[in-house]
């Protein structure tokens, strides 16, 4: 059956402020709608993850009463269907709120309570808005605040985002690029640093950095999940637990952590967890740092693949579209001029939410829709763009074997494996006199008196590399290397 209230026009809701109309096709009651005509601000809406979020934490505020026998039975499988189907997101036309509202997030949870409320007294027959059979307040919200179950629903958004969607993505994402590293670890390339040529690597080492940079940045935004695993719920007002019953928070914990098949557990100290949003903050610091990663990536791949006539296009990228309205022909790195916008966003909302965590005074951080908005957002554009770069980007990134030959043949930092041999003043003078007279490295070696058998056999850039193969881990090494 359709879930809806099967009306039109609009009712009489009532809140400690008095009465006040509302849409009578939707569930949601008087706080929720002071909230739509006092902080209509922009179009930035509370996400609606953590909405789904919130079902959780009222799902299992609702099992632990009704087991406790506070809740009765009918009324909290009631309570318990609404939740579910505020988890599932078949009520989430029903939050409208704007992530400009209150800071500690009451009006979010007033919209949860209240639209639980209607829809479960709906389901046993009451009429909406009388708040009976089920109160909002009372039922929905019993042993809870706005103050301890926000920042439950914020982690619990947070840990579904990341680990559902971003951490897969990047994991695939630095798999496929591991994978491409060892289809090229055989290739010689010439290196560069300070944008200027270096000595050779293969390719293989240069995008097995890439894999390898990703995934340190990976585990450092899990490791900063372990705190997130902690939930304020229990902790009501100010953090000590005032009208919730001993345990609670301890029970809450138990239930959100069996509903969502991830280890949450119980804040050890509800001051510091209503008190300050650290937590988070260090997940968004997380954030920033895969960011850096992606853009480091994305960036190398762009300027290897520029050209491809005039420059250096030693990778060759899909071409996804065309790239201009006027230049036909034209195909541009796409993907990744995406992502690096991506990690500049994220980074700025990193900066706005370590500026909101300091703003805690007191019991409570009053900046939390704010944070949670920008740590959700971060996520999930990163997760996104993780992705389509993988499919639509490294996937089918080929080289230009020509271009990476003639860059190693024509490099002028070869010289360096002469300087053990014939000194560094003497090996500079090479260099600077091929690049002055436009000749090869070998030709100035010779004009400076280098035998050419000696130029031949120290000059082998596939010697230059050192163990490609061992440093992506196809070889062990052997106890005769060097």
């Amino acid at each position: 059956m359709p879930i809806g209230t099967g009306a039109t026009g609009t009712r009489m809701e009532s809140d400690s402020m008095g009465q006040i109309e509302v849409p009578a096709e939707h569930y949601w009651g008087a706080q929720t709608q002071r909230s739509l005509i006092h902080f209509s601000i922009g179009d930035d809406h509370m996400p609606k993850a953590v909405y789904h979020a919130y079902g959780y934490v009222k799902k299992a505020a609702a099992l632990v009463n009704q087991s406790a026998g506070r809740l009765d039975a009918q009324r909290g499988a009631a309570i318990i269907q609404a939740a579910d189907e505020v988890i599932t997101g078949h009520l989430d036309s029903e939050f409208p709120l704007y992530v400009w509202q209150t800071g500690s997030g009451t009006q979010s949870n007033m919209n949860v309570n209240e639209v639980i409320g209607n829809r479960a007294s709906q389901l046993l027959g009451g009429t909406l808005g009388t708040k009976h059979p089920v109160h909002p307040n009372d039922h929905v919200n019993m042993g809870q605040s706005s103050n301890d179950t926000f920042p439950t629903a914020m982690h619990i958004a947070t840990v579904l985002e990341v680990t559902g969607r971003l951490l897969p993505h990047v994991d695939r994402l630095a798999q496929t690029i591991h994978d491409k590293a060892v289809q090229w670890v055989d290739v010689v390339k010439i290196g560069r640093t300070h944008l200027q040529d270096a000595t050779p690597l293969t390719v293989g080492q240069e995008w097995s950095g890439w894999a390898t940079q990703l995934r340190e940045a990976r585990a450092r935004l899990a490791d900063a999940l372990h705190a997130i695993y902690q939930v304020a719920a229990g902790g009501t007002a100010v953090g000590t637990g005032l009208n919730a019953p001993d345990g609670f928070g301890e029970q809450i914990a138990a239930q959100v952590a069996d509903l969502t098949r991830q280890p949450f557990t119980t804040a050890p100290n509800k001051f510091a967890a209503q008190g300050s949003l650290d937590a988070i903050v260090a997940v968004s610091a997380g954030l920033r740092g895969l960011a850096v990663a992606l853009m480091k990536v994305a960036n190398d791949m762009r300027w290897l693949a520029s050209g491809p006539r005039a420059g250096l296009h030693e990778l060759t990228l899909p071409a996804n579209e065309p790239g201009s309205s006027i230049m036909p022909g034209k195909v541009n790195p796409t993907q990744q001029e995406a992502m690096v916008m991506v990690c500049l966003q994220v980074i700025g909302e990193d900066s706005i939410v370590a500026a909101a965590g300091a703003q805690g005074n007191f019991e409570l951080n009053a900046m939390r829709p704010i944070i949670i908005n920008n740590v959700l957002h971060s996520a999930r554009i990163l997760g996104d763009a993780c992705e389509k770069l993988r499919r639509y980007s490294v996937d089918g990134t080929e080289l230009d074997r020509a271009k990476v030959d003639d860059y190693v043949g024509r490099s002028l930092m070869l010289v360096t494996a002469l300087s053990p041999t014939i000194g560094y003043d003497k090996a500079s003078a090479i260099a600077h006199k091929a690049d002055d007279d436009g000749v090869t490295l070998r030709e100035a070696a010779l004009a400076l008196g280098v035998v050419a058998a000696e130029f031949d056999r120290v000059i082998d850039p596939a010697a230059m590399v050192g163990h490609p193969r061992r440093d992506l881990g196809l070889d062990q090494p052997n106890e005769n290397d060097p």
